[in-house]
This record gives structure tokens, C-alpha cells and sequence, in this order.
């Protein structure tokens, strides 16, 4: 289910003009499913997390690279 969620997702992204924010935006329903995983997702800080996740493997591609 999760596989197909971000699969069809991303299809949408590709053939629609619009941004994953208004996406997201247009599937989630106050007080619903989205919205609590969402939340959660703000209260254990999660964009600083995948920031930091991301910059990680930019730095080791960046040590890999020199040798």
C-alpha cells in the first residue's frame, strides 16, 4: 500500500503543474489520517532530520569523490 501510494504520488507530481505541497495539501482532511501522521511527523521533527540525512551523504560523496 505504501509503495503504490508514493508511486501514484509521484505520477501525479509528473503530469500535474502542481506543487507536492499542494498535493499534499488537497489529500489531507482536518482531523483526518494525513493530518495526524503530519503532525507527528512536526512534533518529532522530521524535515530536520531528512535535512540532516541528506546532508550526511552529500558530505561522504564529497570524501569519496577525493580519493
Amino acid at each position: 500500500l505504501a509503495t503504490e501510494t508514493v508511486l501514484g504520488s509521484a505520477k501525479l507530481l509528473k503530469v500535474r503543474e502542481s506543487s507536492a505541497e499542494e498535493l499534499r495539501n488537497a489529500v489531507t482532511s482536518p482531523g483526518g489520517t494525513t493530518e495526524a501522521a503530519l503532525n507527528t511527523l512536526s512534533e518529532k521533527n522530521f524535515r530536520a532530520l531528512i535535512l540532516s540525512v541528506v546532508l550526511s551523504a552529500k558530505k561522504r560523496s564529497e570524501e569519496l569523490a577525493k580519493n
